[in-house]
C-alpha cells in the first residue's frame, strides 16, 4: 500500500528528523546539559525512524512516544532485529526525562546506550527504506 504523504510526511522526512535528533543526542556533555534531555533526542531518533519505516510499509504510524507499540506494528520479519527490541525501553525517556520528578538521574553509561540504541534503530531504518 503506498504512503500518503499529506497525511504522515514521507519516510524521507521523518528520516531527515530522525537525524536530527539523534545529532542533537551527541551534544557535547556539559553541566548545564542535562543527559536526560540527550536521552530524550536520542528516543525521538528512535521514534521517528520507526515511524519511517512503518509509512514506508504503508502502514500509518499512531501518535504515540511508545517504541514497544511502533515496534508491535511492524511486519513481523521487520522487528526481529535485538537492537531493535531493546530499543524499546527508550520509551522511558519520551517524557519522564522531560521534566522534573522523583526519579534517579541518567547516568554516563546509561545516555551512551540509549544513543547507542538510536544510532542502531536509525542505520536499519535507513537500511531498511
Amino acid at each position: 500500500m503506498p504512503h500518503d504523504d499529506r497525511l504522515h510526511g514521507s519516510p524521507a522526512d521523518w528520516l531527515r528528523h530522525a537525524r536530527s535528533d539523534l545529532a542533537l543526542s551527541h551534544t557535547a556533555i556539559i553541566p548545564e546539559i542535562l543527559l536526560e534531555a540527550l536521552c530524550f533526542h536520542a528516543q525521538q531518533a528512535a521514534e521517528k525512524a520507526l515511524k519511517a519505516v512503518l509509512i514506508a510499509k504503508g502502514i500509518a504510524p499512531p501518535r504515540t512516544h511508545n517504541i514497544r507499540t511502533l515496534l508491535d506494528l511492524l511486519p513481523p520479519a521487520e522487528a526481529l532485529h535485538h537492537d531493535l527490541q531493546s530499543a524499546a525501553g527508550l520509551s522511558d525517556y519520551a517524557v519522564m526525562s522531560r521534566y522534573p520528578a522523583a526519579i534517579e538521574p541518567v547516568s554516563e553509561a546509561e545516555y551512551r546506550e540509549a544513543v547507542r540504541l538510536a544510532e542502531a534503530v536509525v542505520a536499519w531504518a535507513e537500511r531498511v527504506i
